[in-house]
Parts: structure tokens; sequence; C-alpha cells
């Protein structure tokens, strides 16, 4: 009977064993790659988050320091309107603007507290706020030519006898007009405009805009 060499039989164990290690180093070998992979991916991905991440947080510093410089402006406009108020004699309560290069100061009554939607007749026989804006320009301001000036929203007139806003705006002013030159201002030195929604400091598309827009303005020239 034939007898393998115990040479030969040396030499098959160690070639099978080193060919299972190779095979078992390349099933590892491919692991580690594919894990290499995917941990490449998530790193891409965290560096790509953390891009996006710092991109926005410059984008909202950014903002912040927009709001915060538009808070200071506000700030100083309502300061200077307070202070322009003061100085006025008309005081805080009313919204007083001070135009340097034109050379005016308005007084902006709101019609709410003036008018009935629609109407152009004042609410009631004494207005306590008219009776203050006489009682300041009579003391104050003497001699200086007035514009009662009429403004409304861009709303059509449908239910009330005026022609339009136009009409709507001048017999507002025209009221005001009228009650001033009873309580003391001298009637040569008040005029009555009418701007109807020409003029608007607001939008029409809102409520609150509208509101803002539906105004009567005193207007002393001070030059």
């Amino acid at each position: 009977m034939f007898k393998t060499p115990k040479l030969l039989i040396t030499v098959l164990i160690v070639s099978f064993i080193t060919l299972s290690g190779c095979t078992n180093w390349h099933k590892k070998y491919m692991a580690l790659e594919v894990e290499h992979q995917n941990l490449q991916g998530r790193y891409q991905n965290c560096v790509g988050s953390l891009d996006a991440n710092n991109l926005q947080k410059t984008q909202m510093a950014s903002r912040l320091q927009q709001y915060e410089m538009t808070i200071a402006e506000l700030q100083k406009q309502i300061e200077e309107q307070q202070s322009a108020a003061k100085a006025s004699g008309f005081g805080e309560d009313y919204d007083v603007d001070y135009d340097a290069q034109k050379g005016t100061l308005t007084v902006t009554l709101p019609n709410a507290i003036l008018f009935k939607p629609g109407k152009a007749s004042l609410k009631g026989v004494k207005n306590s706020d008219l009776d203050y804006i006489a009682s300041v320009l009579k003391s104050k301001y003497q001699g200086r030519m007035i514009d009662i000036v009429g403004n409304t929203d861009s709303d059509p007139i449908k239910k009330s006898k005026w022609k339009d806003n136009w009409q709507l705006s001048s017999e507002r002013a025209l009221a005001v007009l009228r009650y001033l030159t009873k309580k003391g201002i001298k009637a040569n030195m008040v005029r009555g405009v009418a701007c109807g929604s020409s003029r608007p400091i607001d939008t029409n598309k809102t409520a609150a805009g509208k509101a803002r827009n539906r105004r009567v303005e005193i207007v002393v020239h001070m030059k």
C-alpha cells in the first residue's frame, strides 16, 4: 500500500493553513474597508452639517445685528419725537414731528378721536383734544401759518354722500378748521387742505394701516 511521505503531508497542512489565513485576512480587510467608507461618509456629513450650522450662525448673527441697529434707530426716533413733543408744547400724548428742512411742525390726530367712520362731523359739540391744540397754537404759535390737512385710506366711497375720498378729506379738514377758528385761531392764518388717500403713512392692506392713514394733520409753518 502506497504511503504518503510525512514531508508531503506537512507541506499540505501548512499550505491549507496559509490559504485559510489569507481568506480570513481578506474578509477582515473588506470589512474594515466598508467600515472605513462608512466612517468617512459620516465624517463628511458631520463636516457638511458643521459648515451649514456655521453659515446659519453667521446669517443669524448678521440679522441680529441688523435688528439691534433697527431697534437703536427706532429708540432714537422715539426719543427725538418725545423731545420734539416736549419742546413744541403739545406734550407727549400727541404725535408731533418737526421737519427742520421744511420748517414745519406737524401734530397728527387720528380720525378715531375726531370722526365716526364715513362721517365729517366732529364727535360731540366739544372736543378736548382740539381745545388743547387750539390753546397751544394761540399761546406759542401766534402769527404762524397753519394748514389743516385731511387724509383718508384708499377704500372707495360706497355708502355715504361723499363723491370720493378727496371730498371726505376736505370736509373733515374744514370741520377741524372751523372748530379751531371758533376757539380763537385767526381765520387769515389757517388753511384747509384735502389730500384724500394720496399721502399714506402706512399700508392700506391692513386694518391697522388704514387706521393710521385716516388722520388730520395740524401743520404749523415755522419759517
